[in-house]
This record gives C-alpha cells, structure tokens and sequence, in this order.
C-alpha cells in the first residue's frame, strides 16, 4: 500500500449528494448508470456514470445519499461529460455497493 500524507489527503473533495435520477446509460461499455446528483447551493447539479446496475434500480437510487469525488477534471464518458466520481467498494462478487452515510447531513457536506 502507497502512503500519502495528509497534504494529500485534503486535496480530494469526498462530498455528499442525493440523486435527483438515474437512467440507464446504453452507451457504457460496461452496464451503468447516468445519474444526476444534487450537492446543494454551492456545488449544484452534477452528472456521473455509475457501474452500480447488479445491486441497484433506477428507481432504488432516486432520493439516495451518494459519496463522491467533486475536484477531479471532468470525463468524457461516450457521449456524458462526467462531472463526478460517485464512490463504492466491491462487494465479493465484483459488483460495486455505493458508499453511503448513515444518517443524513447537508448536501455537499464534506468528508473529513
């Protein structure tokens, strides 16, 4: 495992969003998701692909808290420009469970 110190650590903006949809992405190499995540007033609307199809619907990620990454560059994704990186952890068989709070905070509430 590569150290990083904390330096590094701050520079990543962990934020926490709700998605307001998700549709299927039929573009995607692989099954995803397009999602639109709300991050509140200061961060606004955001765009993300989201390989999240094994464990979750559509209609399960509506109104659903997301962690993800809002400071990297945005992607060209197919046709979506990507404007964040919503986080998860594989599970045992690969397939990606969301990381989520569990309880709720403020959209666009930080990581620390």
């Amino acid at each position: 495992m590569d150290m990083i110190d904390w330096n590094d650590f701050t520079k990543v903006e962990l934020r926490v969003g709700r998605v307001l949809s998700a549709a299927v992405f039929p573009e995607a190499r692989k099954p995803a998701y397009v999602l639109q995540v709300d991050f509140g007033k200061e961060l606004g609307i955001r765009k993300s692909s989201a390989q999240v199809t094994a464990l979750y619907s559509p209609d399960e990620l509506v109104g659903k808290f997301v962690v993800a990454v809002v400071n990297f560059p945005r992607k060209q994704i197919g046709p979506l420009m990507s404007e964040c990186l919503v986080t998860g952890f594989h599970n045992e068989n690969g397939e990606v469970v969301l990381c989520v709070p569990d309880r709720d905070v403020p959209l666009g509430a930080r990581l620390l």
